[in-house]
């Protein structure tokens, strides 16, 4: 039986060969996703500057050896910091990828560069080499966070300046918008529950998050909106479905040196309702839960380039918090210091390592959840430009 095996195997690998496909294609390794944008800064008082689109892209990493990712390649592509870290996602069976672009860049008749909104949402081919975008997609105004359902047939698009949500059915790698609704002040990212049956969108201009009902290839409001604090900015769910999460800035997504929460909605509460508020820091900026459940990971970027120099507010760093969901609810467990102005944050799929994008720092950092307590591994890598986002499959 042994050798039938192994000649069954060889006859396989064999085939696979012949047809032109990879040995090593029969299983996709997971992906960590990162974007770059280098035009966008802050200048020594934290006002923000605008400039020419000179080295925007993707870089995907290889996550076999989740304590040392690899890079496997980028794709040059425009993509931006303004909005939240979750522009970008990569479908369950790791093949393609969306990533949203909010604004671009252009020159006013002063010589001054000005963003511009855009509404484009790219579809890559993660499984050609070199990796390539595959399709572009009109979406809404300044689309900006999203999901993937994960059967990974339905993706939501929060668009921010057109005040609305588009949803995208997939079918066969390609992708079509079926629905766009309005919301009713700017959305900013979306979170779908994990039996895909409900979505939630945080709606910044609103300090609220929307619950909407899935059905099929289609979404729809239930008329539920629950308050959540001042500009809520990133929102996810925890792996059993009972709470949602919603990062709160304060302070239109920057710093300001109060300490702002993370919010606690009870989605099993009828009606659903905020039960809670965690103090995370100055402003929240990325969160996410682990994919083996029990843990939530946020960034926070307690003025680490957008606060003026001399501001009593300024750190040399920003922080990433660890909290721990319990049958009491969401607490925090600690935090550890990494780069400048760390945008968008993700688990490793067994849940053991956390990754974080330093935008101020053009580097990532590798922490490691060790005895239930987060520790910095100090390896950090090198990036080619500014981490704007971040995602490891579609958390």
């Amino acid at each position: 039986m042994g050798n039938l095996k192994t000649k069954a195997s060889v006859f396989v690998i064999s085939a696979l060969l012949a047809a032109g496909v990879s040995a090593n294609a029969v299983e996709t390794a997971p992906i960590l996703a990162v974007g770059i944008d280098t035009k966008f800064g802050f200048d020594d008082r934290g006002g923000r500057v605008f400039k020419p689109d000179t080295g925007d892209s993707i870089q995907f990493f290889d996550l076999t050896n989740p304590a040392a990712p690899k890079l496997i390649g980028g794709v040059p592509m425009t993509n931006s910091v303004v909005g939240p870290p979750t522009n970008l996602a990569i479908a369950p069976d790791g093949k393609w990828a969306l990533v949203a672009n909010s604004i671009r860049t252009e020159a006013g008749t002063d010589g001054v560069w000005k963003s511009v909104p855009d509404n484009k949402v790219f579809l890559i081919d993660l499984v050609s080499r070199p990796i390539r975008i595959k399709q572009t997609i009109e979406v809404g105004v300044q689309p900006s966070g999203l999901a993937i359902r994960a059967d990974g047939a339905m993706a939501i698009v929060a668009n921010r300046a057109g005040k609305s949500v588009s949803v995208l059915k997939i079918v066969d790698g390609e992708v079509a918008v079926t629905d766009t609704i309005p919301m009713d002040e700017a959305a900013t990212s979306v979170a779908f529950t994990p039996d895909g049956r409900r979505a939630l969108v945080d709606i910044y201009g609103a300090h609220k998050v929307t619950i909407l009902d899935i059905d099929g290839d289609h979404a729809r409001p239930t008329g539920r909106s629950v308050p959540v604090g001042l500009w809520p900015y990133t929102v996810t769910v925890t792996l059993d479905g009972h709470y949602g999460l919603a990062g709160i800035t304060g302070n239109q997504a920057a710093s300001d040196g109060n300490l702002d929460p993370i919010a606690v909605i009870d989605l099993q509460a009828t009606p659903p309702r905020t039960v809670d508020y965690v103090t995370a820091g100055d402003s929240v900026e990325g969160l996410v839960v682990s994919p083996k459940g029990g843990y939530v990971a946020a960034t926070i970027l307690q003025g680490s380039l957008d606060a003026p120099k001399d501001a009593w507010y300024r750190h040399e760093h920003g922080k990433v918090l660890l909290l721990r969901q319990t049958d009491q609810g969401v607490q925090v467990v600690n935090g550890v210091e990494v780069g400048a102005f760390p945008e968008g944050v993700a688990f490793s799929p067994d849940g053991e390592w956390i990754y974080a994008g330093n935008f101020g720092s053009n580097s990532l950092s590798v922490l490691h959840l060790d005895h239930g307590r987060l520790v910095n591994t100090n390896a950090d890598i090198a990036l080619p430009g500014p981490a704007a986002s971040l995602r490891v499959g579609s958390q």
